[in-house]
């Protein structure tokens, strides 16, 4: 499998809970240079949620 974590060069948003008693971890990088990772159910919806939000696509929408 290709390694999906985002990098400066490859933005983007990646999340893994591989089993649900896994534990969930995400990593985010934005083209605007914000990154972030979280570690747990809680934080991974957060980060995701401040992502979307914020970065990502949501630059698109603010500048477009």
């Amino acid at each position: 499998m290709a390694d999906l974590t985002p990098t400066p060069d490859r933005p983007g948003l990646h999340v893994s809970k591989p089993s649900p008693s896994a534990t969930a971890t995400a990593s985010a990088v934005c083209h605007c240079g914000a990154s972030a990772t979280a570690t747990g159910d809680d934080q991974v919806r957060a980060l995701v949620e401040g992502y979307t939000a914020n970065h990502g696509p949501a630059h698109a929408r603010k500048n477009g």
